[in-house]
């Protein structure tokens, strides 16, 4: 082999040579570049999952007020907020379950003083509306401290409320309801942590059913606030 064949076979080695390498940097930069990508899109759609679920469950709509707790009376009470969610309440509290019918306001706010949740709706909201609600009730948090009703003249068509604290709804499968009920059932703004929601004296009529409770006389003995029994106590 002649000097210039080998010196043309030795160029065009390091050529080949040289478009290989520039090959395998096209292929690391194109890998690198699709993984970067993958890595940004993921990046993407898990942050905007969490910006939209916090969104979707933003207490920020919830309107809290202050109430003094155990003011027991046996009268109408006045209240300022629709439904009522503190203040002045009946000696006697309401039995948590689910109601068809309207509820004395003063047994449920005794109710919200133990530690309940009350969901009410606006009596003619559709029946699909109400059977989720009820679903919600019957599913989220502690059935023992759940209280639901229709409630007249709601200035939304659901309101969810608990002591001190209220929200206003639209939609029964909107998430912030159960973000409620999870943050403010039995939570630390309950002024008696604890107390039961049931009992024997408990109150289970609805409104159209029982009038108020008068006011004791003679050796009548006023209702005996105890501790709901422990989880484990209750299994």
């Amino acid at each position: 082999m002649t000097k210039e064949k080998a010196q043309a076979r030795r160029e065009h080695l390091q050529k080949l040579r040289a478009e290989q390498k520039r090959k395998q940097r096209r292929a690391a930069l194109l890998m690198w570049g699709t993984g970067g990508l993958i890595i940004v899109v993921l990046v993407g759609v898990v942050g905007f999952y969490l910006v939209n679920q916090a969104r979707q469950t933003s207490l920020d709509a919830v309107s809290s007020v202050k109430y003094d707790a155990g003011q027991h009376v046996w009268t109408t009470v006045s209240y300022k907020e629709t439904p009522p969610v503190g203040g002045e309440h009946n000696n006697y509290w309401q039995q948590c379950a689910i109601y068809d019918k309207p509820i004395h306001s003063e047994h449920a706010v005794h109710s919200l003083e133990h530690g309940a949740i009350w969901i009410t709706y606006r009596p003619d909201l559709p029946k699909a509306q109400i059977d989720q609600l009820k679903e919600v009730a019957s599913s989220t948090g502690q059935q023992d401290y759940m209280l639901m009703s229709p409630f007249p003249n709601l200035p939304s068509p659901i309101v969810v409320s608990s002591w001190g604290h209220q929200l206003k709804l639209t939609d029964p499968q909107d998430p912030k309801l159960g973000a409620f009920i999870k943050r403010y059932q039995n939570g630390p703004d309950t002024p008696e942590p604890g107390a039961t929601c049931g009992g024997a004296d408990a109150i289970t009529t609805t409104a159209d059913q029982a009038p108020l409770p008068p006011a004791p006389t003679g050796q009548q003995q006023t209702p005996m606030e105890t501790l709901s029994p422990s989880p484990s106590q209750q299994q």
